[in-house]
């Protein structure tokens, strides 16, 4: 099926899991769907400390997932602390230009490739209040990133991880927006998702960007989110705008 089609059902298919088991099974069908074989979607936080707030929702190597794990290497991970100066998705090979790599880090790495895992790309989940987190894609072994893969892993990887939260809600963190948007709110909003500036948005909607700034700091703060791709997915999930409708060629206006 054509690739936006292809994104819709599986973004489908993730918005309708009812527990994390169901969630993981789903998630281990898409990355191979996607071209990847492992996926590892987590918080980065002690995980030795089993609580229904914490997510790990993972299939990598099983001795690799133990070691990481009671050696408590999230402290020391690069593509965990990549992960807080990224404001989109990154390949492992990008990791050292990103930060300052420490000779465990580097060791770190040599250490997963060992395992199997050597190639991925991965999706930062910064949430203010909440423990950074990321949804990882790796391949197998030697074999490349798959360019399409690549691509859906931004999406299906910040939808994963929504849907993870809502699975295992966190405490202290208010659940997603309830009221409906204005009209006015919901054409700001089709348009962030399309990726246009604030400055873009008033020209389209016949309002000055200042206004267009206001409302989308409103609807910011109404969400408990900093970055405009972090409202637009919570946006979509809870249901205030399509996926269809998000991503069609004209997207519908509601007006005033």
């Amino acid at each position: 099926m054509p690739r936006m089609e292809a994104a819709r059902e599986l973004v489908r298919r993730i918005q309708t899991v009812s527990s994390q088991e169901e969630l993981g099974l789903i998630l281990d069908d898409i990355c191979k769907e996607m071209g990847f074989r492992y996926f590892a979607l987590v918080h980065h936080t002690d995980l030795r400390r089993a609580s229904p707030h914490v997510i790990r929702i993972e299939n990598y190597p099983r001795a690799w997932a133990e070691y990481f794990v009671e050696n408590q290497l999230f402290a020391d991970d690069p593509i965990h602390r990549a992960c807080l100066v990224s404001a989109a998705g990154f390949s492992w090979s990008e990791v050292s230009t990103k930060i300052s790599m420490t000779r465990r880090q580097w060791s770190i790495l040599e250490n997963a490739a060992r395992h199997g895992l050597r190639n991925g790309y991965t999706v930062p989940i910064n949430i203010p209040g909440e423990s950074s987190g990321s949804c990882s894609f790796g391949t197998e072994g030697n074999t490349e990133l798959p360019p399409d893969g690549v691509l859906l892993a931004e999406l299906i990887g910040a939808f994963a991880f929504e849907a993870a939260r809502r699975l295992a809600p966190v405490d202290g963190i208010p659940s997603l927006v309830p009221s409906s948007l204005s009209p006015r709110q919901h054409d700001c909003l089709l348009l962030v998702i399309r990726g246009k500036t604030d400055k873009e948005i008033g020209r389209t909607l016949g309002i000055s960007e200042e206004t267009v700034s206001e409302y989308i700091d409103l609807l910011r703060r109404r969400y408990k989110v900093t970055k405009r791709l972090t409202l637009a997915i919570r946006a979509i999930y809870d249901g205030q705008i399509s996926f269809i409708e998000a991503f069609a060629q004209e997207p519908p206006l509601r007006g005033g």
